[in-house]
């Protein structure tokens, strides 16, 4: 008899579990696990004997994103196939788990036909040869994958000590709102295109040594020394607009790595080359930049933010301050919003505009959502019984957080936790949430206003603003960008669009917000113009809590 393959399911969900062995057990041996932490202890016991492994990706202990990691650092495990288990729609968690290695993903609710047949073809992929050349060759470019480029750049670096090297990385800026706006089939010709570019590079003899495709829209090549500069990169970009088919100009930042230290992992020399690039995106003047001491300071002072974040949610460093809004028709308080500021005991003050961005890049801006909301309903509910005057405070909701299938249930329970009235915690979406998966985004907030929140759109006028999102969406307020707005009443001839704006979001059926408000004259326009709340500087800072109950009892 055939000894059955074995499959490692690992899920927190014991009914998860359950459900996946009934549609496994048949054809394999599946081997359960709770968490990554004991899914790893497992595939150390079995060694090679598990064919493949199906993760999920929130767990406790350890979770989807760090077994991935671990996994990746393990040579023995390199080839294992990793499935991992997501909701419709979650594109963000996919990408991360796939820049992390996982090998492909199946959707909640399970179909039992194609995860079958996904398990059956992945390990008969790795089965044969034709698998090697998958670990080998990135499918749609031809290029090397990530994998097999740090192979060969490690070996080309080493076997040549002759010659100085550099990796240079460049991705896409905005590549999932290009996919959204001409459609996937358009994304993959515009990365063949650039494939083929790099190809051609190497085969004129332009100092590109190999060529390689990172992830997604991200790309890697190893270079010598000087053979590749800025001009160079400039006509490459104004090739590839001009060579794609949508008509569309295509953003792409580079970043460069020079090669000193040999003794560095390729992998981490792709990493450097990736920040140096990130810190020229939205720089519209540069399209190219070098890992140096300011990029290598940048990374130290965001290593040491992510090495403290866990602890200072832990030790409750982060606190919650309070900006009141007023209304514009009588001057009084009518809510806040919720803005979390963090004073680290060793590091210092830290701004938002810091540690919010470090956090949506390593995932954490979730659980410090959840801790905003769960600290301003506790506070909530201490000033309800304390008898005091009470007004809804708004808080943010991160696109990590609005991409979660089960967003609405756990606000919900959180609110009813508290026995708090759902109007008392609006919630915001950022609008540019919606160009980035616009799909997403109004199925997510549909379900939150219909289950009776009350949604506010914020930094409405940046830039990505339409009336056809606004048609679309379920809103109760519409937040004007506090730059929107300096612009309009710097101007007094774009008054007209301002004012034009507002009435066509109360024609709506919306209430309109101006923050950002920091003069009396600002107010007295906005007021003139028929805006119906307020907040900024010129009406109150955020607050501690202590402060803003002086507002609620009038003091």
């Amino acid at each position: 008899m055939k000894r059955k393959r074995s499959i490692l399911v690992v899920d927190d969900n014991a009914m998860n579990r359950e459900l996946l062995s009934e549609i496994l057990s048949d054809e394999y041996s599946v081997i359960e696990a709770e968490n990554g932490e004991e899914a790893y202890r497992l595939l150390e016991e079995y060694q090679n004997k598990i064919s493949l492994v199906l993760l999920d990706l929130v767990m406790p202990v350890l979770d989807g994103y760090g077994f991935l990691d671990r996994i990746k650092k393990d040579r023995r495990l390199a080839t294992l196939p990793i499935i991992v288990m997501t909701g419709k729609g979650a594109d963000d968690e996919e990408v991360r788990a796939l820049d992390r290695g996982a090998t492909d993903f199946v959707h909640k609710p399970y179909n039992a036909q194609v995860i079958r047949r996904r398990v059956a073809s992945l390990i008969r992929l790795r089965e044969t040869a034709s698998y090697i050349d998958q670990y080998q060759y990135d499918r749609l470019t031809g290029l090397c994958t990530k994998e097999y480029f740090c192979e060969l750049a490690e070996e080309m670096i080493t076997g040549h000590p002759e010659k100085e090297y550099d990796i240079i990385c460049f991705d896409i800026e905005n590549f999932k709102l290009y996919n959204d706006i001409y459609g996937a089939e358009a994304g993959d010709r515009l990365l063949v295109l650039i494939a083929d570019k790099m190809r051609t590079g190497r085969e004129n003899n332009s100092g590109i040594v190999l060529n390689g495709r990172k992830i997604a829209d991200r790309f890697i090549s190893l270079v010598e020394r000087g053979r590749v500069n800025e001009d160079m990169i400039r006509r490459s970009v104004d090739y590839i607009c001009r060579e794609n088919d949508t008509g569309s100009v295509v953003r792409i930042a580079f970043g460069a790595y020079q090669i000193e230290d040999r003794s560095i992992p390729v992998e981490k020399m792709i990493d450097r080359a990736l920040m140096a690039a990130s810190r020229i995106k939205k720089d519209y003047q540069k399209v190219y930049a070098v890992y140096d001491d300011d990029v290598r300071t940048h990374m130290l002072r965001e290593r040491a933010i992510s090495q403290e974040m866990e602890h200072s949610v832990e030790t409750e460093c982060f606190e919650v301050y309070f900006q009141p809004k007023f209304r514009f028709d009588n001057g009084r308080l009518a809510g806040a919003e919720a803005l979390v500021r963090w004073e680290h005991p060793k590091l210092g003050i830290i701004s938002p505009a810091e540690f919010i961005q470090i956090f949506e890049k390593n995932g954490f801006i979730s659980r410090l959502d959840k801790y905003v909301w769960t600290r301003t309903c506790k506070q909530i509910r201490e000033w309800k019984d304390r008898g005091l005057k009470i007004v809804p405070v708004s808080v943010n909701v991160s696109r990590a957080n609005l991409y979660q299938e089960d967003l609405a249930g756990r606000i919900e329970e959180l609110v009813a936790g508290f026995e708090l009235d759902k109007s008392l915690l609006h919630l915001e979406i950022t609008e540019s949430y919606y160009m980035e998966n616009s799909g997403k985004v109004l199925t997510s907030v549909e379900k939150l206003w219909n289950n009776g929140f009350v949604i506010e759109l914020d930094d409405f006028g940046n830039g990505y603003s339409s009336l056809h999102m606004l048609s679309r969406m379920k809103l109760d307020f519409v937040k004007l960008d506090r730059q929107f707005i300096a612009c309009q009443l710097e101007d007094r001839d774009k008054n007209g669009i301002l004012k034009y704006t507002i009435e066509i979001v109360h024609n709506m059926g919306i209430g309109v917000i101006a923050e950002g408000v920091e003069t009396r004259e600002q107010a007295e326009m906005l007021k003139s113009m028929g805006c119906d709340l307020v907040q900024g500087y010129y009406y109150g800072k955020p607050m501690p809590a202590v402060e803003f109950e002086k507002l609620l009892t009038g003091r």
